[in-house]
């Protein structure tokens, strides 16, 4: 435990520099068709859960501009749950509380928030879901598809492909974290018509060489550039039951350049990434004049098993 460390630093230690809240950033206004949106890095934690610091963070985001928010995953419940049970304890319908904060939010400030939450569903499971809300309306709920680690033990899957919802911000389709990493899942929302990917993640932190992003970072870029769409990232910051986070959010646009992040603030303090994104060029799928990321595709030779085999590829010695 770190005194410096917003998520954990004692009574003694005064206020956690989460109970603040990032400071608003200094504001994206584009007049050029472009549309500012906002990755915001806050803490949660199982044991103190607060959406006042995420209600801070969609103010900070929406006064430097922003008309599209993505929060984290799990944005107030926290994610290092012990069991399944205290997953579920932590869980909501997506008609409660958590979610019902986050529309209200979504129309004083004329914004789209896209926010992950612990969803109890109608058939009594817990999902690890996204949900997107505008002008005080649950436009969609999308349910994490690609389960990370422990997330087994806690979660069951979704079935359904993200949808695409159109927003006064762009088409927005949500996903969460690891469901980036599986580029036929972008694809899958880009052919469908998204503008926008909008992923709250929280990615686990792990060594890496000096100078080096996380290898996340570069898969947000590859996907955004492979099948131009602009991807927003939030992650989380801070530590939760000894669990640290890259603390990394990163905003790529479609040709695959990071146009904010990843990070921002200091280590472990909260903060809100800004940048400005033309979803017509997420509209326009050329490479080339003679090259079309969708059309040029050859599924007649991606035969793939279904399901793979077990044991190691059938690769020659």
């Amino acid at each position: 435990m770190s005194a410096t460390d917003p998520t954990e630093a004692g009574p003694a230690a005064g206020p956690p520099a989460s109970a603040a809240g990032p400071v608003a950033p200094a504001p994206v206004a584009p007049t050029d068709g472009r549309v500012t949106v906002a990755a915001c890095r806050i803490p949660a934690r199982i044991d103190a859960p607060d959406p006042a610091i995420a209600e801070r963070a969609v103010r900070a985001a929406v006064a430097g501009g922003a008309r599209l928010v993505v929060l984290p995953e799990l944005a107030v419940c926290g994610y290092a749950f012990a069991d399944a049970a205290e997953a579920r304890a932590a869980a909501e319908p997506a008609d409660g509380p958590t979610v019902a904060r986050f529309a209200a939010l979504s129309a004083e400030l004329r914004c789209v928030v896209v926010a992950g939450f612990a969803e109890l569903g109608a058939d009594g499971r817990v999902y690890n879901s996204a949900v997107v809300v505008e002008d005080g309306l649950r436009r969609a709920v999308y349910r994490k598809v690609h389960l990370w680690d422990r997330e087994h033990t806690l979660f069951t899957p979704g079935d359904a492909a993200p949808p695409v919802v159109a927003t006064a911000a762009g088409r927005i389709a949500p996903m969460v974290c690891y469901d980036l990493e599986f580029p036929e899942w972008v694809r899958r929302a880009a052919q469908d018509g998204a503008e926008i990917v909008a992923a709250p993640v929280n990615w686990p932190w792990r060594p890496t060489p000096d100078g080096q992003d996380p290898l996340e970072v570069a898969k947000v870029r590859a996907v955004a550039g492979a099948y131009r769409v602009h991807v927003v990232a939030a992650d989380r910051c801070g530590t939760e039951r000894g669990v640290a986070w890259f603390e990394a959010p990163v905003i790529a646009d479609a040709d695959g350049n990071l146009l904010a992040g990843p990070g921002g603030p200091p280590p472990g303090e909260p903060g809100v990434l800004l940048a400005a994104v033309d979803p017509a060029a997420a509209r326009d799928k050329h490479l080339t004049p003679h090259n079309h990321v969708l059309r040029d595709r050859r599924p007649d030779l991606y035969r793939e098993p279904d399901p793979p085999p077990e044991g190691p590829p059938p690769w020659p010695a």
